[in-house]
């Protein structure tokens, strides 16, 4: 038995935006996000990446928040007792499906059939329901591993921008070779592993610059850059200004 209570999808808030549930709800809640977002998970508040998802069991503390200007994602609140959902192996942890597009797609199916709410529509849920929890756990042991390796590490960069990084240190950290995890990397994340980093290290850095009273240049460092020009040629080249009126413009906007 499936029983939807409430779902919606390309659900969109602001950066102040928390939801916090000490004792969860008293029923299912899966989310699946389209932005990176903080998730307290085993006594501790860590950031993920965008295309995250997470099954909350019922009555389980939930707190989820905005890590970025915008917090996006999908989410039901539903009933079920099937196995495929009270028997499913990640429960209250954040882990990155296969193919989140498909799985967003199949949520958007499930909101129209909702609305529909008849018999015939309520058969269709049940069989959508199962399709999704079936392509969430569309992996082989092998790939499995590895999967939850590159979700580690994209975890890392998020956390920790400022740290050297480079090809051959994240492939010495999941012992495979340069070409093999640039190869997954940008199948998983459709991204290049170095772009991810840089894209990360200014996005903090327009966080520090919107809400510190952080030099440029102590920004800089903070981000990773040891060399401050090279910090201002990729600030611009990704928000299109300089760190000063990047500052500058966003001053004005408040």
């Amino acid at each position: 038995m499936n029983l939807i209570r409430y779902i919606g999808y390309d659900i969109k808030h602001g950066a102040n935006f928390v939801f916090d549930l000490p004792n969860g709800h008293d029923c299912w809640l899966f989310l699946l996000t389209h932005t990176p977002a903080y998730f307290y998970v085993d006594g501790q508040l860590e950031e993920y990446p965008a295309y995250s998802a997470i099954l909350f069991p019922p009555n389980q503390k939930i707190y989820y928040s905005a890590s970025q200007s915008i917090y996006e994602n999908d989410w039901i609140r539903f009933d079920s007792d099937e196995a495929y959902v009270c028997d499913f192996p990640i429960q209250g942890k954040p882990f990155s499906p296969q193919d989140p597009e498909y799985c967003h797609q199949i949520i958007k199916l499930l909101a129209w059939e909702h609305a529909e709410s008849n018999d015939k529509s309520n058969e269709i849920i049940h069989h959508l329901l199962s399709a999704l929890f079936k392509k969430l756990l569309d992996h082989d042991d092998e790939n499995l591993a590895i999967q939850h390796q590159l979700i580690q590490l994209r975890k890392e960069i998020y956390n920790s921008p400022e740290k050297e990084w480079s090809v051959k240190l994240m492939a010495e950290k999941l012992n495979i070779s340069p070409s093999y995890l640039q190869a997954i990397y940008r199948e998983k994340f459709n991204i290049s592993c170095m772009n991810d980093v840089i894209n990360r290290r200014i996005n903090f850095a327009q966080d520090q610059l919107l809400n510190s009273n952080l030099s440029v240049n102590e920004v800089a460092l903070m981000s990773g850059y040891q060399n401050i020009e090279h910090f201002h040629r990729q600030f611009k080249k990704i928000t299109k200004q300089t760190p000063l009126e990047y500052r500058r413009s966003s001053i004005r906007e408040k």
